[in-house]
Parts: C-alpha cells; structure tokens; sequence
C-alpha cells in the first residue's frame, strides 16, 4: 500500500504578535472584547504575508497604529487542543514613541482597551502559555538573543 508522504508533515497555524514597551520595561497588553484574558496584539498570518508583515497588520488593525517592528525575540511551537499545531513569532516593538502612543485607536470590534504592565505581574493577567512567552521574550529583548520554545518553555 502506498501512502501520500506529505500526510505526515505538520501543517501549524501561524501567528505572529508584537510586544511593545513603556520607558519603565512595562509591556503592552489589550484587553480583548472575545477573551477572557489580557492578550498582545497580532493574530493569524495570512496566505503570502511573512510573520513580519502580518504582526505589522495586525497592530495597524488593532491599535490603528504602524510602528516599526523589530527583531524576532521568540518562536513558539505551541500545539493546542482544540486549534492542533502552531508555530508562534514575537517581535519586539521597543518602546513606543509618543506619537505611536497617543495615537491608539483600538479596534472596538476586537480590542476595548489596553494598558502596560510588569511582566512580573503577567501570570495574573493572562493564560499560563503566554505568560511564559512574554516572560521568556522579555529575557530575550534584555540578553539581545531569540529565544526558541515548544509550549512555552525553552527546550533546554
């Protein structure tokens, strides 16, 4: 019997977020209108976007903001239950200018607020997986390095 190859790869979803900073190392998290749960802004990518495009639209969406993205601080191989797998990517978004900051615009449909926070404080805030992102991005942005996970959680 011969078997189609390809009907073993993973075939993840893909997501990609921005994490951006106050002067005071706090992170940005908005308050989602569907989750009962503080989240960071991104989502899906979409067929032909780059990780990098599709955190950049999904900012643009949520916030109504278009601040330069920067480098990649985390690649998540996170499965889930009831999604199956995904691979995530966090990027650092520095700490927004003000002209970034007073001009959020968050998207009703999707966001009803956001604040900063410290990332000390996350697990309180969020789910345990993205908690343990953000707290391993946040190492990543302050050692200058890419942090790779699988769940939440380096593999080493």
């Amino acid at each position: 019997m011969t078997t189609d190859p390809t009907e073993s790869f993973a075939r993840p979803r893909v997501a990609a977020g921005v994490l951006f900073w106050d002067e005071h190392d706090r992170v940005l998290l908005v308050v989602p209108s569907y989750k009962d749960y503080r989240d960071i802004p991104g989502g899906y990518i979409e067929t032909g976007e780059t990780p990098t495009q599709a955190a950049a639209r999904e900012v643009r969406e949520e916030l109504g903001i278009s601040p330069p993205i920067g480098r990649l601080l985390v690649a998540d191989w996170a499965p889930n239950e009831t999604e199956g797998d995904k691979l995530l990517f966090l990027f650092d978004g520095g700490v927004l200018a003000h002209e970034h900051l007073t001009s959020i615009k968050p998207d009703p449909a999707e966001i009803v607020g956001y604040e900063f926070h410290d990332v000390a404080q996350i697990d309180k805030l969020t789910i345990p997986r993205l908690a343990w992102r953000l707290t391993q991005a946040h190492t990543a942005r302050h050692t200058n390095t890419v942090r790779y996970l699988e769940h939440g959680r380096p593999t080493q």
